[in-house]
């Protein structure tokens, strides 16, 4: 009996997109910006006796959280990313991690619509000229954050195509290779710290038109104004990010590319599988029917060129003949 290694044949399964250790670095020094600023504020409307900073000092706690889930869930995946217990890797922890995260945005978003509606109907005494100073701090400290979070890997290839079917068809491509590459985790961090950016940009103008207008109700109208723009980012990372925990098929003309590729000659694709399994990466299963099929190394070379599969099944079938 001889003895034969799988080697050739086993891969891992680790789907952690390519730049996750910066990822986790970066967000862990979000975190810290974002508790220092939080203890700031907190402390600083203690002493000048200020609520509406006490309350967006611990408003901004929130924030600290929802980043310091971001910053344990990138941690979370490279720890365990070769863990046989996870099927197909942990590269969807980013995507529970961001839909939770925009969980918590959803909520902030309540609250301060909540709290913005109170103060409209009761008013409160503000001691502008320190609230204004802190929060031009926090804003600071926030478009910094927001900085360090950037996510420049942008693609923004230039065609030039005679063709304009040609141009439409690679723009898709270039959309659908772009989308994959989405990191929800990243992304909710990122939306987090634009959300106290602007929480922080409309206060500081309701300050301003307080202390030099007296228009006190400018206050609370920012902040429903900011609540209702949060509200609607929470609802669109809610609903990418979900997309992808439940298996949804996102790249719908790369699914198409697929089988157009599979589908040569006498070839037809029975059934497509095709789901994204980490930040740039995606798992595809096919059944191919064929009067003449071939070895499934053969459909899979014809995949070879499409990037972003990092887990393909093919499964053939011979057509029966009547």
């Amino acid at each position: 009996m001889h003895t034969h290694t799988l080697e050739p044949w086993a891969h891992e399964h680790v789907f952690l997109g390519a730049r996750h250790d910066a990822n986790e670095r970066r967000t862990w020094c979000v975190v810290a910006l974002t508790a220092v600023m939080m203890v700031a504020e907190i402390i600083g409307g203690t002493i000048y006796g200020s609520m509406a900073l006490v309350a967006d000092g611990w408003h901004m706690s929130t924030h600290a959280g929802a980043l310091a889930i971001a910053a344990l869930a990138y941690r979370y995946a490279r720890r365990f990313a070769r863990d046989t217990r996870f099927a197909f890797g942990t590269g969807k922890l980013g995507e529970l991690a961001g839909y939770s995260s925009a969980l918590i945005l959803a909520l902030i978003a309540l609250l301060i619509g909540y709290e913005s509606v109170v103060r409209l109907l009761n008013p409160v005494a503000i001691r502008f000229s320190q609230a204004i100073v802190i929060a031009c701090i926090g804003l600071a400290v926030n478009l910094a954050s927001a900085w360090l979070l950037h996510d420049d890997h942008d693609h923004h290839g230039e065609h030039d195509h005679d063709d304009h079917h040609e141009h439409a068809r690679n723009d898709h491509d270039h959309d659908d290779r772009h989308a994959q590459h989405h990191d929800h985790n990243m992304r909710a961090a990122y939306m987090h710290v634009i959300a106290d950016a602007l929480t922080s940009v409309l206060a500081i103008a309701a300050l301003l038109a307080g202390r030099f207008y007296g228009w006190v109700w400018m206050d609370p109208i920012m902040g429903i104004v900011g609540a209702l723009v949060i509200a609607h980012w929470s609802f669109r990372l809610l609903k990418s990010s979900g997309a992808v925990l439940v298996d949804v098929t996102i790249h719908s003309r790369l699914a198409a590319r697929i089988r157009k590729q599979l589908e040569v000659g006498a070839d037809r694709v029975s059934d497509l599988h095709l789901w994204r399994v980490g930040p740039g990466h995606a798992a595809l299963i096919a059944a191919v029917v064929s009067d003449r099929p071939q070895s499934p190394q053969h459909y899979k070379a014809r995949l070879a060129q499409i990037e972003g599969l990092s887990h393909v099944t093919i499964e053939v079938h011979a057509c029966p003949h009547p």
